[in-house]
Parts: structure tokens; sequence; C-alpha cells
């Protein structure tokens, strides 16, 4: 019995088959495509197993989007997908469709040191309920409970939650992203489309001048958050870059602090997704973790929750493929 598995984002998609007796840390065939390239996720698929030639009995897809009654329309990609439909047109025995942050949080039982970095060792509740929060493509958060004898995974659209100010600065940065999006989510600021909206709220507000050679990269690029990270951390710095990375990772740490109140995660704090690990030394700085305690009366309950940074680039993935194992 060979396991389709995928990773499905507004970005990229990864696909891998994996076995039984192999394991979701070896997969028996590996390929990564760009999501928005495909009309539907049928001909990805297609293309994917074309190449593989291996064949495939079920499947399991993590997808970003809120999955209900076996149905999800992708958040911030044009793709429908129903788990009937797909059963048939790719002639499986059985489909079974994830949010994508419960695939990131069906792996962290699974999660080896290897995989981590520690910002708050802290001191973990056996048991405790965990979080996860992903900033990508998308915001997403996750948290799993315990039964008395193992972890269950549960979704949430968490990230689409309204964005608190707890400062002046945040307060006009809410005031100018109300007036351009209406409803302001954490996602429009602790996500890959969040970035670019803080450089833009420093910019226009002239908190901070774009460099002429900045302005020439940007011009060249559809997506400005590789290049905007890279002049906060990279060789060539802006002073624009570095603050809006400052107050991304603020803000960040404010909303992984309030699902972990939310959640009560005992058992630790999860941040997964394809940014993180990019900005790991914007992480390991005091900032982060101070906005993740700074909770008032609850500050002491926060400083002993565990805090980590999921390193591994296949953590989705190898979480759909753990959930189709078992």
């Amino acid at each position: 019995m060979h396991l389709l598995a995928g990773d499905i984002g507004a970005t990229k998609t990864d696909l891998a088959i994996f076995s039984p007796e192999a394991g979701p840390r070896a997969p028996l065939a590996m390929a990564t495509f760009p999501s928005a390239a495909y009309p539907n996720l049928e001909t990805l698929v297609g293309k994917f197993l074309a190449q593989a030639r291996l064949p495939v009995d079920y499947a399991v897809f993590g997808v970003a989007g809120p999955v209900l009654e076996g149905r999800v329309s992708t958040t911030n990609l044009p793709w429908e997908m129903e788990e009937g439909q797909l059963r048939e047109a790719l002639g499986l025995y059985s489909v079974r469709l994830l949010n994508d942050l419960e695939a990131i949080a069906s792996v962290v039982p699974y999660l080896e040191p290897v995989d981590l970095y520690t910002l708050n060792p802290g001191r973990p509740t056996p048991g405790g309920t965990i979080a996860v929060i992903a900033p990508g493509t998308g915001l997403g958060e996750a948290f799993l409970t315990w039964d008395g004898t193992r972890y269950h995974p549960h979704p949430s659209e968490g990230g689409h939650a309204d964005f608190a100010p707890r400062n002046a600065l945040e307060a006009d940065l809410w005031r100018y992203l109300q007036a351009r999006f209406g409803h302001v989510s954490y996602e429009r600021l602790c996500s890959g489309l969040g970035l670019p909206n803080i450089y833009a709220f420093l910019k226009e507000s002239s908190r901070a001048s774009e460099p002429p050679w900045l302005t020439t990269r940007l011009r060249s690029v559809e997506d400005p958050t590789p290049i905007l990270i890279e002049a906060a951390l990279g060789v060539q710095r802006c002073e624009i870059c570095e603050a809006a990375l400052e107050l991304f990772v603020s803000i960040l740490g404010a909303e992984a602090g309030n699902l972990a109140l939310k959640v009560l995660a005992g058992g630790g704090v999860y941040i997964g997704g394809g940014i993180p690990p990019r900005i790991l030394p914007a992480l390991q700085r005091e900032n982060f973790l101070e906005a993740f305690r700074s909770k008032g009366r609850m500050e002491e309950l926060l400083a002993r929750i565990p805090v980590h940074v999921i390193l591994n680039p296949r953590a989705a993935l190898m979480g759909a493929a753990c959930r189709g194992l078992e």
C-alpha cells in the first residue's frame, strides 16, 4: 500500500509517495510544484504520478484553508477540492483533506531535536495542550490535546482573528491597514503577505526611507518578502527593512502568546511555516519572547511555556504522511 501525501500551499505544493515500511521520513518519490501554474490539484497530481511511476492506493493532502465536510476552497489559491471528487478523478481507494495546520500539528509529536530550535526551554506540563502557529504565505494556527494515550490535532482559522494593537505605533499601523482592507487580521501582518504591508506602512508614513538600491530590486519582483528579509538580515542591510522585520517579529510574538493563553499551552508552542527558519536570528532577539510573555498578570505563566521553532521544511508534508500512515 502506497500513500500519496501533499502539502498544498498558495505558493508551492509538495507531493511525495510513502510506504508503511519506510515511514514518514523516507519518501519513495518527492517533488515540488508552483501551485499557481496549475488549474487544479488533479492536474498537478497527475503530472507528479506520471513522473514518479509508482502505484498509489490512497492520499492525504494538507490544504491552506478550512476543511468542512470533506470540502475546501483554498484561502490564497483559486482551487476547489472535495474528497469524493478527488478520489474518483485520481482513481484511489480514499482521499482525505486536512487543514494545513492540522497537518503540521500532526507531526509535532514525532519531531526530533534536529527538527527544532528552542527559543525558550520553559517547564513543559506532561500531557499539556500544544499550540502551533505558522507564518507562511498566510498565518495558520492549530493545537493538540492529550487523551491519556496520544495527542490529537485540531485545526483553526485563528490567523484571521482581529489584530489587536498594543501601542501607538501598532495603532497607526492598524488604521493604515483598516483603510486599505477593512478587516485587519493577524494574517495581514504575520505572514509572507503581511511583511510587505508593514514595510509599506513604514515607508508611506515616512517613518523610514527606502534606499535607491532597494527601490531598484523591488521593482523587478512580484513577491517582495524574500528581498525584505534579506535586506533586514543579510550583508547589505537597510534601516526600513530592519524596522519592518522587528515589528513583524514583535507582533508574531504577541499573537503566539495570545494563542498560548487561549489553549493553555502547557505542552509548548511550536512555530512552523516557511518564514521562521529564514528569520531565526530575528526570533532569537529578546523582542520576540518579550512580546510573547507581555500579558500582564499572565506573564509568569507564559515564561514557563516552552517555545520551539520547527526547522524541518517538510513538516506539513510529513504531518500529512503521519496521518495517512496511521
